[in-house]
């Protein structure tokens, strides 16, 4: 007798590839289409869950490609709580692809919102798109424009110049205006601004929408960046709130679903990998999840990226990555959902003091 899975690959097979074995040997990480070099640039964006991306790639020595630099005059600490070293550029947590796309077009010139300016109390302003990256917000409308006008040209110059982007998908959940369809990572009135029902609405992308906005915005950027090489990860937060009349677990299902097979299906494009870093963290199950179902525990983010640094950085030699214990870690549990701006969604959270120290002050995956 004879069939397609008596010589299959022991990867193949559950009880060979998952079965007895413990969290940190499981290795789901398919071969990737191309590798990291150590000249190249790299540009990282997405969920919460993206920073630390960035952030392990420094402390590997590798720092991300950065054209929005914070001021030397501000001491790192400062300089993070406005948004400055996050991310390559200061455009804060993007989690949906129509939040990512919109950023490129409105970047580009190709799209102007409407509605780009919120007041604020006392005077100030503040940035729909980006509306906690201005701790109080922009002292006036003229801070406010030179701000995003620099900002703009910092985004054009990190994709049209970028190697390798590596984008977390979030959120499918998000709020958006009615008039013409611009998306906000916050709903209207949770950080800045105002909600009105007749002006916003909630938008729930489907798998059809989100691989139509990474394809548009792949197919976009190689028009002015041919060489550019796409990773896509998935966060394995659970969403902190949802506004669909739902369970909160139903519709964080839902959301990974869509974003998990509209990453495969992408993933299919030419130069463009799907890196598993849900299933690794979601393969532990609760070892790697700390008390509030919903934070990954540093011993989960360290697991993903010794994988992501074997199976893609081109190294000749790497020694294996430990979490490091010291006393902030053990006494946060070594949760490490930082700057996670959609806590705000959920006031009642009953995380550790830690955890919002290292969520708070920018505020969702």
């Amino acid at each position: 007798m004879s069939h397609p899975y008596l010589d299959i690959d022991d990867r193949q097979r559950w009880s060979r590839a998952m079965a007895g074995r413990a969290s940190a040997d499981i290795d789901p990480v398919l071969t990737p289409p191309f590798l990291i070099e150590p000249h190249m640039r790299v540009v990282t964006a997405g969920s919460c869950f993206a920073q630390h991306v960035a952030r392990h790639l420094r402390e590997h020595g590798l720092a991300c490609y950065e054209t929005e630099p914070a001021h030397p005059l501000l001491s790192p600490a400062l300089a993070e709580a406005f948004g400055y070293g996050v991310y390559s550029a200061r455009y804060g947590n993007i989690y949906t692809s129509r939040q990512l796309l919109q950023l490129w077009r409105r970047a580009s010139g190709a799209f102007v919102p409407r509605d780009d300016l919120w007041e604020g109390d006392e005077g100030c302003w503040f940035d729909p798109f980006r509306p906690t990256i201005q701790p109080g917000g922009f002292s006036s409308m003229r801070e406010y424009h030179e701000d995003r006008h620099q900002h703009f040209a910092a985004v054009r110059r990190a994709f049209s110049e970028m190697d390798v982007f590596v984008f977390t998908l979030g959120l499918t959940e998000c709020w958006g205006s009615r008039e013409d369809g611009a998306v906000y990572p916050l709903c209207p009135g949770v950080a800045a601004g105002r909600f009105d029902a007749d002006r916003h609405i909630l938008f729930n992308f489907t798998v059809d929408e989100v691989v139509a906005d990474l394809r548009a915005f792949i197919e976009e950027i190689r028009e002015v960046n041919s060489r550019m090489k796409v990773i896509l990860t998935v966060s394995p937060v659970s969403l902190a709130a949802t506004a669909a009349k739902q369970h909160v677990l139903l519709a964080s299902t839902y959301s990974k679903a869509v974003l998990r097979v509209a990453a495969e299906q992408v993933s299919r494009l030419p130069d463009v990998y799907y890196f598993p870093a849900y299933e690794i963290v979601n393969a532990a199950g609760r070892e790697y999840l700390a008390d509030d179902r919903r934070s990954i525990l540093e011993d989960g983010v360290s697991h993903v990226m010794s994988l992501f640094f074997r199976h893609v950085l081109n190294e000749p030699a790497m020694a294996p990555m430990k979490a490091e214990h010291d006393d902030f870690l053990q006494r946060g549990q070594a949760i490490v959902d930082t700057l996670c701006d959609e806590q705000r969604l959920d006031q009642s959270s009953n995380a550790t003091p830690e955890a919002h120290q290292m969520e708070g002050h920018d505020g969702l995956q």
